[in-house]
């Protein structure tokens, strides 16, 4: 690529990076009338549970049966993947999927198999204007990817949190990115950064959901690149990419490789579910 190509993509980002902070600020804006609203009105009805609808005890929480029903996942697992293995097959094991098309980030760590209560909540937050449950489910991931969002022994502080961005159309019609609540989330309930836009998707593509691995590899390639300011706040650093699901991995790949082309060290991905995790290897 020319320098002046370089400097054309690198302007482009920084005005899809400006555009998604006007319509996050806008979004913020009316998120906060959300808020005001639902804490006005829970005061006259009690919590209920964000899976279900049961009425629990507490807020920010799911009912027992929700609860009993999520598939968390849990070691041991791929070190690279965060699939689940029926037995332990010692530290640093790898699945046979890792061996076979080994990704281009570190280690991917999820909170829950994309089944049941989980595959619920994403949906919630992500089609069904239910953005109030991002902070329970990005403490979750917080703990589940306590040894991604800590400190390495080589490194001066914590990693760079950084969510897979919305195209600046479709992130209009949500008002919120569902990832970056979730980055937001996890970052603040383990004490790391968060740079909400350090990645622009610099064209709009079509949704991953219905298409095959191949053809979601074709849809996102080259969708993402680093902003200016990420590429100055993600250079030299490690960075923990977040996204809401991890299904045949074609996006975060993408977002990954955009991470790694703006001056990151490396990588690591967090998600709340993962679609490949049902069933323990072995």
């Amino acid at each position: 690529m020319s320098e002046a190509s370089a400097e054309a993509e690198r302007q482009a980002a920084d005005r899809g990076g400006k555009a998604q902070g006007l319509l996050a600020g806008f979004g913020r804006v009316l998120q906060a009338g959300r808020n005001a609203g639902v804490a006005a009105f829970s005061l006259a009805l009690p919590p209920t549970c964000p899976s279900c609808d049961r009425l629990i005890a507490g807020g920010e929480a799911l009912c027992p049966r929700c609860w009993a029903e999520t598939p968390f996942l849990a070691p041991p697992w791929c070190e690279r993947l965060g699939v689940p293995f029926a037995y332990d097959l010692g530290e640093g094991a790898v699945s046979p999927s890792a061996i076979a098309r080994p990704p281009v980030f570190g280690r991917l760590r999820s909170v829950a198999a994309h089944d049941g209560p989980a595959r619920i909540l994403v949906s919630r937050l992500k089609y069904h204007d239910h953005p109030f449950a991002a902070r329970m489910m990005g403490r979750w991931m917080a703990r589940v990817g306590a040894e991604l969002l800590a400190a390495g022994a080589e490194e001066a502080g914590p990693p760079l949190v950084v969510p897979v961005p919305l195209h600046r159309l479709r992130h209009w019609s949500r008002r919120y990115n569902q990832a970056a609540l979730l980055a937001r989330h996890a970052a603040q309930a383990a004490g790391a950064e968060v740079a909400p836009f350090a990645l622009a998707r610099r064209r709009a593509t079509k949704r991953q959901v219905g298409l095959d691995a191949a053809a979601r590899a074709r849809n996102v390639r080259g969708a993402f690149v680093a902003t200016r300011d990420g590429s100055m706040r993600m250079t030299g650093r490690r960075v923990v990419l977040v996204d809401d699901v991890y299904t045949t991995g074609a996006t975060v790949e993408a977002a990954a490789r955009a991470v790694l082309r703006g001056g990151a060290a490396s990588v690591d991905v967090l998600t709340f579910a993962h679609a490949g995790a049902e069933t323990p290897i072995g």
